[in-house]
């Protein structure tokens, strides 16, 4: 059988691993530097908990799992009419699927919190750095497995938390070195925007529309409003609007005066502009983020180079979460960052610096079993230091063990043969100067720290 992998899965070897940790690694700096603390929960949860929170077409992007058996006590016409309605669309049924991979880190969050209620203090805060899955078409930038790494405070209604979000999103893009715009915008605003165009009512299918702008443009968008028998005019000044943030909240004030819900939401994109430090923030608009649960501010961020259109991260403030949960008024805020989306940009911008496939400051060799015997002790005493030693493990020539090291790019070599064995030293090999001397345990100690 030829080995194959799945569609929209990738490998990652030991020198993409390890730039996918550097990431992760300056991510969690910035995340704990504001309090933030570690949280895991399952791949897989209850099908119920995850349906019925991204809208419909999310909700076709839902990985269900079939029942590992099927209960055979019911009649198979009765198996086979319910199979055939759970492939359509967010239906479910407990006979065939009872549980799915989860869609985002979010939702199980707010499951988690709910569920853990009277031991959690508010407000929580929490990062989380875990796969999420998705029943998508694969494509650039989007895959059926990836890595989200979120951070959310949930248990305050406080714009504190928000711009306390826009610094970590600044200090991380800022730490690794990668150019960035941070868009956001105010759910509140779109609804005061439905409301002024008389669809108060129509809010998902207008924000799912107008999140498509850059994918299918304004004719696009336009289109497919029509479609759905939504009025355009009014509709069309917000889309085609430009300007600075100022002149924007000048046009939205006058804009939505007939909305309250509206202008709340313009009086929260005006603190936080005039509240935070960054300098690469864009108030824009049409920004929609297509997900149900967005209640307040969305962020989202794009980079300034690399290739890839879509977001490398997503966020905003939810009220309602863990209401459908049992747990009412508790308002959380986050956002998440795609990590693969992000060490895809990195990688074609060349934003990655020098990383070494292995860790291994030292390899050990020898010319025979004697040497070998004291290249395992050696190994031992400088691991007991914490330092990186491997051993090569097989008595071959001495020119194989060398174009080991070459080939995982080790530092330095250490020799033992007869004579060293009897001075009580190692003849090391610099391998990028290529400087060779015989040194004591002590000197040797100092050359590969």
């Amino acid at each position: 059988m030829k080995p194959t992998i799945v569609r929209g899965t990738r490998d990652f070897g030991p020198l993409e691993s390890k730039k996918r940790q550097y990431i992760i690694d300056i991510l969690k700096s910035k995340f704990e530097l504001f309090g933030f603390m570690p949280l895991e929960t399952p791949c897989l949860e209850n099908v119920q908990t995850l349906t019925g929170k991204y809208g419909d077409e999310g909700d076709q992007l839902i990985f269900k799992i079939l029942n590992s058996r099927l209960n055979e006590s019911e009649e198979k016409e009765t198996i086979e009419s319910e199979f055939k309605k759970t492939l359509q669309n967010k239906y479910t049924s407990k006979y065939i699927t009872e549980k799915a991979l989860r869609y985002d880190l979010t939702v199980p969050f707010a499951r988690y919190v709910s569920m853990n209620s009277n031991t959690i203090t508010y407000p929580f805060k929490r990062y989380q750095i875990q796969p999420v899955f998705r029943a998508d078409k694969p494509q650039k930038g989007r895959y059926r497995e990836f890595y989200q790494c979120d951070v959310d405070i949930i248990g305050s209604n406080s714009l504190l938390n928000e711009l306390e979000l826009l610094s970590i999103i600044d200090k991380s893009f800022s730490k690794l070195m990668l150019p960035v715009t941070i868009k956001i915008n105010n759910r509140k605003i779109l609804n005061g925007i439905a409301e002024v165009i008389g669809q108060k009512d129509r809010l998902l299918d207008i924000t799912t529309s107008i999140d498509k702008l850059d994918k299918i443009g304004f004719d696009g968008v336009l289109k497919e409003l029509i479609s759905k028998e939504i009025p355009t005019d009014k509709l069309s000044e917000i889309l085609l609007f430009k300007g600075s943030s100022i002149e924007k909240i000048l046009f939205l004030r006058e804009y939505l005066k007939s909305s309250e819900i509206g202008i709340d939401g313009v009086n929260e994109i005006e603190y936080l502009l005039n509240n935070t430090q960054s300098k690469i923030i864009d108030f824009d608009i049409t920004l929609a983020r297509g997900l149900d649960y967005y209640t307040g501010t969305i962020f989202e961020v794009k980079s300034n180079g690399g290739g890839l259109s879509s977001s490398i991260l997503g966020g905003g403030r939810y009220d309602n979460l863990t209401n459908i949960f049992g747990l009412n008024g508790v308002s959380g805020v986050g956002v998440s960052f795609g990590l693969d989306r992000i060490y895809d940009v990195m990688e074609s911008l060349d934003l990655f610096p020098s990383i070494r496939e292995s860790n291994t400051n030292l390899l050990l060799t020898y010319f025979d079993l004697d040497g070998q015997t004291e290249c395992i002790k050696l190994a031992n005493r400088l691991r007991n230091l914490e330092l990186p030693v491997e051993v090569y493990p097989d008595i071959v020539k001495i020119r194989k063990q060398f174009e080991y090291a070459d080939k995982r790019n080790i530092p330095f070599v250490g020799v033992i043969g007869p004579n060293e064995i009897k001075n009580n030293t190692v003849m090391l090999k610099d391998m990028n100067s290529g400087k060779q001397e015989e040194v004591d345990i002590i000197n040797l100690i100092k050359s590969i720290k």
